[in-house]
């Protein structure tokens, strides 16, 4: 049986890859919240050792990269490729770190979707034969994505309440076949950019809100099966606000997630003890929470089947000067337990 593609924008793995090894990194502010005590990588301070915010978070990127080969046991050269990306203009994060490791490099832009981009092109190069093994990986950096895209730190401007955290992390997988695996990748459904004319760079979940429902109705759609298919349904980064829009879209649509549909950004911190406000987004909210809750989730049987939706906003500080609106899109991967 070959993979088939599903519906119209769906690949069901007749030969599930695996996911085989994880690593990730946080920040202070990440470590001190429900997932800090499983991070493979503490920042000591958000310059990372650097001096500036940019390379520190090159530095956790490569970090992580490393990490996540060391503890798989295989040799760099057995390494296909790595498909990366980061919130950065021209994907510098990502980009310098690679000079370090002489590996193939896809570098992606899904803003904070790339996590589950990412993992989707690492499966597909592994399920289609291209590579024996290939590493996926999304970061972002709460100081250096501040500056580019809203304000310098130094200026102290107060957000709303329905503002997001952009979380400082990185996380890094391991796709194969050849391994003790921790999770398996059944499907996928590639999203399509959605714009509900958004233009408020604050509001990142009500931004990426509607393309979180429309992938997650079409995966079901094209996969022919419900919400109640999965033990949990998690969107990438939309925070309290987002995810109640989404639910309310999703359930517009004909379908009842319930309590089963979370949210990364609402799981790595603690709401009611660190200042996040909505919630955390960025590339690595989804990603640490991957690594450190829904991977660990699947193995020890908490859950059995889940749906993983990183989910990103696609502006730049360029569109959103010139009054662009605000598209999202999000990604989405079928794990299940081995």
């Amino acid at each position: 049986m070959e993979n088939q593609h599903v519906g119209t924008q769906s690949i069901a793995f007749a030969r599930p890859p695996y996911v085989l090894e994880t690593a990730s990194a946080g920040g202070l502010l990440e470590q001190q919240g429900p997932l800090g005590k499983s991070l493979d990588i503490a920042l000591t301070d958000e310059m990372n050792h650097e001096d500036s915010w940019e390379k520190a978070e090159s530095q956790m990127v490569l970090s992580t990269i490393r990490r996540v080969i060391q503890k798989s046991g295989l040799d760099r050269a057995q390494i296909q490729y790595i498909f990366a990306g980061d919130l950065m203009n021209q994907l510098t994060a990502s980009g310098f770190a690679m000079r370090e490791l002489a590996i193939s490099f896809f570098g992606l832009y899904g803003a904070c979707s790339t996590m589950g981009e990412s993992m989707q092109l690492a499966s597909m190069a592994v399920a289609g034969g291209y590579a024996s093994y290939a590493v996926a990986e999304a970061s972002s950096h709460f100081c250096a994505a501040e500056k580019q895209f809203r304000q310098p730190l130094a200026y102290g401007g107060q957000k709303p309440l329905y503002a997001s955290r952009t979380v400082m992390g990185s996380g890094s997988v391991l796709i194969g076949y050849q391994g003790k695996p921790k999770a398996k990748i059944t499907g996928i459904t590639t999203g399509r950019v959605i714009d509900f004319g958004i233009k408020d760079s604050n509001n990142m979940g009500a931004s990426m809100a509607p393309a979180a429902a429309h992938t997650i109705c079409q995966h079901l759609n094209d996969f022919q099966v419900g919400p109640e298919e999965y033990d949990r349904i998690f969107t990438g980064d939309l925070g309290e606000y987002g995810l109640q829009l989404t639910k309310e879209l999703v359930e517009r649509d004909g379908y009842r997630p319930g309590e089963r549909l979370s949210d990364c950004g609402m799981i790595i911190y603690d709401r009611e003890n660190q200042d996040v406000h909505a919630g955390g987004s960025g590339c690595g909210c989804s990603a640490v929470t991957l690594i450190n809750y829904i991977i660990p989730g699947l193995q020890s049987g908490k859950f059995k089947k889940v749906l993983f939706i990183p989910t990103g906003a696609l502006l730049s500080p360029l569109s959103t000067q010139q009054g662009e609106s605000i598209p999202g899109v999000a990604h989405a991967l079928v794990l299940e337990a081995v």
